[in-house]
């Protein structure tokens, strides 16, 4: 089920729940109207049979009980209808202030007049809404920290990881490089005398060149500085997202508005995100098209990757399922909101939101 489906869902099971509240209020005040005339008219009868009333003093009773009966039915219905508008207007006051902190807008409050118990609930809702928005600053500030710990701590690591990269390009991409050199001398030769056997050559040829450019595809992203060296988030996309699209047939669309402020820990931890999205389209989709919108929406960041790639079942894929968690506790990690949605044969679509 989409998110906005689910929302109006919720919202519509909401209002039922109003109406309902608002026939239990009509209810209540309809029963006690009629409990109301039916005590006055039994003590009524009583008053006459004490003092020995006549006949006409029992149909003045009944006339003046219905008339009590009808101004009671009025005055319940009025009270009721007002009291449950009041009272349904503050459970939906609520209730949108709840999907509002579900949604991340952490910065939203509820006002409240009331010192009753919904004006207590109201007062505890803001409360924890005021905590976690500081949970939120907590986990950036401690992106950030941990960002910058990363930056100091494990810079040879990071020089050893490259380094160990280029050992398995040359390690591969090398010698597909050099059996390809051998082959394609062996069926210029052959081409003349044998050409049956240079055609098996030529196949050979491409089959491996094929291979050599997977492995250069699998190993291009990560080859990639873990850091952004001084770079601002969208100079750094811009230069990862130029190098891919000469490096590889893929089409990359980007629109990246509402980038330029975030925090250190931020830009690092949705640099990686992205990253990691663009290594599983090059390995896995077999995508031609991707597309990357950045944009600012009040107080957040969203992040939206599509791509036209063949798909894969969430519960059932293994290959990816590593990048996704990754991506997901880096999303975590900063306070984000991450989703992804994915069909076989209809593409992959990742959301993010981060609140800033």
């Amino acid at each position: 089920m989409k998110a906005s489906e689910r929302f109006f869902g919720e919202r519509e099971s909401g209002m039922e729940s109003s109406k309902s509240m608002r026939k239990w209020f009509l209810k209540s005040y309809f029963t006690m109207a009629v409990m109301a005339t039916l005590i006055y008219f039994v003590f009524l009868q009583i008053y006459l049979f004490i003092t020995n009333g006549e006949s006409a003093s029992l149909h003045l009773s009944i006339i003046l009980t219905f008339s009590l009966f009808m101004i009671l039915l009025l005055l319940s219905l009025y009270s009721g209808v007002r009291t449950s508008y009041t009272f349904k207007g503050r459970i939906d006051d609520l209730s949108t202030f709840v999907t509002l902190l579900r949604n991340g807008k952490f910065s939203a409050r509820i006002e409240s007049f009331e010192h009753d118990e919904l004006g207590i609930l109201s007062d505890e809702l803001n409360q924890l809404a005021t905590y976690i928005q500081e949970q939120v600053k907590s986990l950036q500030r401690l992106a950030d920290e941990k960002s910058e710990l990363a930056e100091k701590a494990h810079g040879a690591a990071v020089m050893e990881e490259r380094q160990r990269l280029a050992r398995d390009l040359h390690d591969s991409v090398s010698q597909q490089l050099f059996a390809l050199n051998m082959l394609s001398s062996a069926a210029k030769k052959s081409i003349g005398q044998e050409p049956d056997k240079a055609e098996v050559m030529i196949q050979q040829v491409a089959e491996i060149a094929a291979k050599a450019q997977g492995e250069m595809r699998a190993l291009l992203l990560h080859l990639r500085p873990v850091d952004l060296k001084g770079e601002s988030l969208r100079e750094a996309l811009l230069i990862l997202i130029g190098e891919i699209k000469q490096k590889t047939s893929l089409e990359i669309e980007a629109t990246l508005e509402g980038i330029d402020q975030l925090s250190k820990g931020t830009e690092a931890h949705m640099f990686r995100i992205i990253q990691e999205s663009l290594s599983n389209i090059l390995r896995h989709s077999c995508a031609t098209k991707v597309k990357i919108v950045t944009e600012k929406k009040g107080d957040a960041i969203t992040l939206h990757i599509s791509d036209n790639g063949k798909g894969f079942d969430l519960n059932g894929n293994r290959m990816t399922s590593y990048g996704l968690q990754t991506m997901r506790e880096r999303a975590e990690e900063i306070g984000g909101y991450f989703q992804i949605r994915s069909k076989e044969r209809e593409g992959t679509y990742i959301d993010l939101k981060i609140p800033v």
